[in-house]
């Protein structure tokens, strides 16, 4: 048997596309040799400051209180539940279509067997400082200009890719191989056509 490698991916647990990439990371795991370790990342720190249409400002406004509850699990439980809070966090909120996040949040806390207090740190700015230490060190690996997920490998890191269905079986490992393939290019940049459809998943 070969040894296991590690792929690093970060995530805000609002994002569909990140969402959809992640669990295609999951199929990845059963086919390639590589686990994945999971990593916040965040949205509402990246669009700090910039000119967006209200709809969007009000969703960064509200998209600090998840990643700021995943990172005091962390902090304060340990790196194991990471993970889990955000499938967690996830379902709630791309196969439930749960907008209220605070609800997003109590029912993940629950399902992970995770303190109920741990909420309070949606709306604290405590741990903001190792919120920040961990996207920086996944937005450092590709630039400003892109958004989430991340995902790192050996000496590659891209963001996405961005699919809209998730891939299962030898198929997640084609796209897989072919990823690695273009990322691993120095000077490959960017592949990209216009999207037709939304994140769709299977329940």
């Amino acid at each position: 048997m070969s040894e296991r490698a590690t792929a690093d991916f970060w995530f805000d647990p609002l994002c569909p596309f990140a969402w959809a990439t992640s669990r295609w990371m999951l199929e990845v795991e059963k086919v390639r040799e590589v686990d994945v370790k999971w990593h916040v990342m965040s949205l509402s720190v990246l669009n700090e400051g910039r000119d967006l249409p209200q709809d969007y400002r009000d969703l960064m406004d509200r998209g600090w209180g998840p990643v700021r509850v995943v990172i005091a699990a962390r902090e304060l439980h340990g790196e194991k539940h990471v993970k889990p809070l955000y499938d967690a966090m996830g379902a709630q909120i791309h196969y439930k279509k749960e907008k209220d996040y605070s609800v997003v949040i109590e029912k993940a806390l629950a399902e992970v067997g995770l303190p109920a207090d741990l909420a309070k740190y949606a709306t604290s700015d405590e741990y903001d400082e190792q919120l920040r230490a961990s996207h920086s060190e996944g937005i450092s690996k590709v630039g400003e200009d892109v958004g989430t997920p991340v995902v790192a490998f050996n000496d590659t890191a891209f963001f996405g890719p961005v699919i809209t269905r998730v891939p299962t079986g030898e198929d997640a490992g084609k796209l897989w191989d072919g990823t690695l393939l273009v990322s691993s290019n120095p000077y490959f940049f960017e592949l990209k056509r216009t999207r037709t459809e939304s994140p769709q998943f299977d329940v």
